[in-house]
């Protein structure tokens, strides 16, 4: 077995591979004082420059779609969050529609689950997901390998990246996984509030009280978000028959138990819900405003909200608050083809 050293030095990662030797560049990723540990192991998957630019010309290539016409960012529009807005549920090759409303892609390195229902556990195998997904990329991995080894330019991208100019399954996975975990935003007004670099108004102050008192258990600060999973009172799309985290579980007990995603920047992440059913932050709140007790509803949802017209329009200027419009423009993220 080839073993595989690291030595981090003021510039450069110099990598040890059998007998082949590689310079790469280091790419911190940005933790910010006082955020939770993330779950993701950078020691498997160590960050440099050279994966990173790789990850993002795989991540806008539709090369890994079947027919070569859908990419990651087809769905994951970088201004909007890495969500998309144009629709309720994501498209895939042929116009084909999925039976999901696509996650926002940020501060991914936090959770130890992905999709709505969890079905993936780590970040570095979430891209199969959409790659074989029969609605979405309708690829193969062995295709896409094959495709990529025979480009005019991917092999000596994986080399720098890698050490090996062979592409395999895993070093694809890991480069677009070197680009996702990046995606970190944490400089939105509320960021510069607690770090007392500005002021929120009174307006938006009174809305952060009223998100503490009645939407922090689920949406936890910093992230805004959870790892759990819960029954937010949506009923049943007859037609689209999700039944959520009970699809993974097998538990009825799951049924209706959906993803908390995060509402950072989720200004501009609309559609919301995870068949994006709601098309504005005002018609969110109006639901878990008028939500009704259910036995099965998260018990955090059990007393109602019962916010006045003002109360609803101050929580909405606090939630625009987690606007990061550095995060959301910044030109390191976006498509590398000119």
């Amino acid at each position: 077995m080839k073993k595989r050293f690291y030595i981090l030095g003021i510039g450069t990662l110099l990598v040890l591979t059998g007998f082949v030797v590689y310079q790469t560049t280091p790419m911190p990723v940005q933790i910010p004082n006082l955020w939770p540990k993330p779950y993701y192991d950078f020691a498997h998957n160590t960050p440099t420059v050279e994966g990173f630019e790789l990850g993002r010309k795989l991540f806008y290539d539709p090369i890994l779609s079947r027919d070569s016409t859908i990419s990651c960012a087809s769905c994951h529009f970088q201004a909007t969050g890495f969500a998309h807005v144009d629709h309720e549920l994501s498209h895939g090759i042929e116009g084909k529609v999925g039976n999901r409303n696509a996650l926002a892609l940020q501060n991914l390195i936090w959770s130890d689950n992905f999709m709505w229902d969890g079905g993936v556990n780590h970040l570095d195998v979430q891209a199969l997901n959409p790659i074989t997904n029969p609605l979405e990329m309708d690829e193969t991995m062995g295709n896409v390998i094959r495709k990529l080894q025979q480009h005019k330019s991917y092999p000596e991208l994986f080399n720098k990246a890698f050490g090996t100019s062979k592409i395999t399954g895993q070093l694809l996975l890991k480069a677009l996984s070197q680009f996702v975990i990046q995606l970190n935003s944490c400089n939105a007004k509320y960021d510069k509030v607690m770090r007392k670099e500005a002021s929120f108004s009174v307006q938006e102050e009174n809305g952060y009280r009223l998100f503490t008192t009645h939407c922090s258990s689920c949406h936890q600060e910093p992230l805004f978000n959870s790892t759990s999973f819960e029954n937010n009172g949506l009923p049943l799309d007859p037609y689209l028959n999700d039944l959520g985290r009970m699809k993974i579980t097998g538990n009825p007990i799951d049924s209706l138990r959906f993803k908390i995603p995060s509402l950072r920047n989720c200004q501009f992440t609309a559609p919301y819900m995870h068949d994006g059913r709601f098309t504005s932050l005002t018609a969110v709140i109006k639901h878990y405003n008028e939500l009704t007790t259910q036995i099965k509803t998260s018990p955090s949802l059990q007393v109602p909200m019962q916010l006045s017209a003002n109360e609803r329009v101050d929580l909405v200027a606090f939630l625009k608050t987690l606007t990061d419009t550095e995060f959301l423009f910044n030109k390191t993220f976006a498509n590398p083809q000119p």
